[in-house]
């Protein structure tokens, strides 16, 4: 029975340290919008590097 009360004991101590720290209140909560995947696409073609594309003669395989 010591071993249970030692774990009920260090448990409720662990409680007790938790609920001593205030849990941490917001008043407005901001999400920033989210990008559409069109919108991705975009900035990624932009962003590409397109200096000197090179075209292949031969049509591939």
């Amino acid at each position: 029975m010591s071993e249970s009360d030692l774990l009920c004991r260090m448990f409720q101590a662990w409680r007790e340290d938790i609920d001593s720290v205030p849990f941490p209140q917001f008043r407005e909560l901001t999400i920033p919008l989210q990008k559409t995947r069109a919108e991705v696409d975009l900035a990624r073609r932009s962003t590409a590097r397109t200096a000197n594309p090179v075209r292949r003669v031969d049509g591939g395989w």
